[in-house]
């Protein structure tokens, strides 16, 4: 019991110092940057298995990695139709995966706890369902659980996630209130800050989105936007990401890029221009510019 209350205390520790400092770049940061280790699979939503399933095996290091599955984001009514997680496995096994755990409480207090984190300290992917961000947020922020996924990254691991688990990694937690998917900046405003000073929208033009995210540059005016549509994603590595999937990522960084031109045009202030990247396409996130193919 001593030694438990001594790991609990110096984890306490360890979290204190790790989410001050956090949440102090959160307020102050001004450039978007992403991992320093591992990769980032953000998709926009109705992710085809055959897709990303397949990708997220390959960055993962193939279908005999530990991976784990964190459904949080989705309804209890959901979750009570599989309460053992039996058809949520069942899908990961049916494309080949062979190590599967389920990670998923309500409990803050659960989430700082060892015991639960296990499966994550071997890891070396982590998936998020779709559903609420505030749910995922309202577990796990600034627990030890958000800890060790970040150590997932660490150790060169891949941190995925689509819809609710694609918002969730940015930092400024977009459609984050509990009562309505519709209000831009509510009751929930964190994200687990996988990406720094970026806001990220998910099923972009199915839901005709494509102009909501203004509304967060006057609170946030140097935050970096980027939308998602569905079946669609970004695969982060360091300061660039990269499009795959079937439709389009929208970029709001108050510049505009002609493709047919391969250039880069600034845009003047309170303008409400994006541009779109599609499947191949590659961005920098620190930079904010698109990797020109000609130069």
């Amino acid at each position: 019991m001593l030694k438990y209350k001594l790991q609990y205390f110096l984890l306490f520790i360890v979290l204190t110092i790790s989410f001050t400092t956090y949440s102090q770049e959160n307020e102050t940061n001004t450039i978007t940057t992403g991992p320093v280790l591992g990769k980032l699979l953000i998709i926009g939503g109705n992710a085809s298995d055959s897709i990303f399933l397949e990708r997220f095996a390959d960055l993962a290091g193939g279908k005999d990695a530990n991976i784990v599955i964190i459904p949080t984001a989705r309804n209890d009514a959901d979750l009570a139709k599989d309460t053992a997680f039996k058809n949520l496995s069942n899908r990961f096994a049916k494309a080949g995966f062979s190590n599967i755990s389920i990670l998923h409480t309500r409990n803050k207090q659960k989430a700082n706890n060892p015991n639960f984190t296990k499966p994550l300290a071997s890891a070396s992917g982590v998936w998020f369902q779709g559903g609420r961000q505030w749910r995922l947020a309202d577990a796990y922020l600034n627990t030890l659980t958000h800890l060790d996924i970040i150590g997932v990254l660490n150790r060169g691991g891949i941190i995925a996630g689509t819809s609710a688990g694609a918002t969730i990694q940015g930092s400024l937690l977009i459609r984050g209130d509990s009562k309505n998917n519709t209000i831009l900046l509510g009751d929930h405003t964190k994200g687990l800050g996988l990406i720094k000073n970026i806001a990220i929208d998910q099923h972009l033009i199915t839901r005709n989105r494509q102009f909501d995210i203004f509304e967060i540059f006057e609170r946030y005016p140097k935050i970096l936007g980027i939308g998602l549509d569905e079946n669609t994603g970004i695969i982060v590595s360091g300061n660039q990401f990269e499009v795959i999937g079937e439709s389009y990522v929208a970029i709001y960084d108050k510049t505009r890029w002609s493709a047919e031109k391969d250039t880069i045009y600034k845009l003047p202030p309170n303008s409400k221009e994006f541009y779109f990247l599609k499947k191949g396409d590659i961005y920098n996130i620190e930079e904010r510019r698109v990797v020109l193919k000609n130069k």
